[in-house]
């Protein structure tokens, strides 16, 4: 018999990295790509565990690198599930990056990946609901659904505006005056 709800708790993951030379970028830094197959992973590991099965990333919302990761830091992604739907999950994921040297910790990245959970012929299927124990379970469970609304509402609109954009009417706006580009011959 399957859960019909599940808490936070229960599928809160963590996963720690060493960073590794090959992972740096021309910068000497670590290439974001690889912290972003890192956030996928640990997002899918909780997904996974509160779904009890497979589980795809839909979206991928606000990844903004906030400070650099050198090499040799060691990175924990903490991942929690802060919202589902029927069959959607949105997992937040905080990236720490730790010198471990100086034992200095620099939350380096937050993101939120909308994950849903999947039969075995690729459709769609129900997830548990989550047991909010905490005020902040509760906080970061409104919050995220906020956010997807207000995601959903925005590609709407922006949506509408592509389809019914007027480049004459734009254009004589002034809208690319300032702006670092030049317009050829249209």
């Amino acid at each position: 018999m399957k859960a019909k709800f599940r808490s936070v708790a229960y599928s809160h993951t963590t996963i720690t990295e060493l960073m590794i030379p090959a992972y740096a970028n021309f910068g000497g830094k670590i290439h974001g790509g690889i912290i972003l197959s890192l956030m996928d992973k640990v997002a899918y590991a909780c997904a996974a565990k509160h779904s009890r099965g497979y589980s795809v990333t839909v979206s991928v919302s606000n990844v903004n690198f906030i400070a650099p990761i050198e090499v040799g830091d060691l990175v924990s992604l903490t991942a929690s599930v802060n919202y589902v739907g029927k069959s959607s999950m949105v997992i937040g994921i905080r990236v720490d990056a730790e010198n471990c040297l100086t034992g200095e910790i620099t939350h380096a990245n937050s993101s939120y990946f909308t994950m849903v959970a999947m039969e075995e012929d690729r459709t769609p299927r129900s997830v548990p609901g989550l047991i909010l124990e905490t005020k902040d379970d509760v906080l970061k469970f409104v919050q995220a659904m906020r956010y997807r609304k207000s995601r959903f509402e925005l590609q709407e609109e922006f949506d509408q505006y592509k389809s019914n954009i007027n480049l004459s009417e734009e254009l004589n706006t002034g809208l690319l005056e300032g702006q670092n580009c030049m317009v050829i011959d249209l």
